[in-house]
């Protein structure tokens, strides 16, 4: 599996962390976010994770930021991706067993690196479950071909 991760600066020290176990797990990644000092802003972070993601040249995502809110809310507009705020091993599974979520996004200031690691772990290991939330996830992704068809005609 080919990852891509992103921070801004107010999650340096948790994306540092969390690439360390990627490595350790064996976990293959490329790094779009900031670098030590460096400040950026969260939503063109996002964005080019989730574009790489959309375009299918990774298989997974992960943001992280102060909350892992607005990253959330930046990857998600791009069409194609599902992305959710994972703050506990519960949504970790479930926004991949049920929402088939391809980007994880955490927050720093929420969350500390030894969860974080946990959470990456369980999300990384689940997969989609189908069955009752597959019709869930068709009607995410139709509604957002009718919104992007009704901007298109204007």
């Amino acid at each position: 599996m080919k990852v891509a991760i992103g921070c801004d600066e107010a999650a340096y020290c948790l994306k540092s962390e969390v690439m360390k176990h990627l490595n350790d797990i064996g976990v293959e990644y490329e790094d779009f976010g900031a670098g030590p000092g460096e400040v950026v802003l969260y939503p063109d972070v996002a964005v080019k994770v989730a574009e790489a993601v959309a375009r299918g040249d990774f298989e997974r995502g992960i943001l992280v930021c102060g909350t892992g809110i607005g990253m959330a809310i930046t990857a998600n507009k791009v069409p194609g991706i599902r992305a959710a705020v994972c703050h506990d091993p519960f949504s970790a599974e479930r926004s991949r067993k049920s929402n088939d979520a391809q980007i994880m996004c955490m927050g720093e200031r929420v969350i500390g690196a030894e969860l974080a690691k946990c959470l990456v772990d369980i999300w990384l290991k689940c997969d989609f479950s189908g069955g009752g939330s597959a019709p869930k996830v068709d009607k995410i992704m139709e509604y957002e071909r009718e919104y992007l068809e009704k901007e298109r005609s204007n």
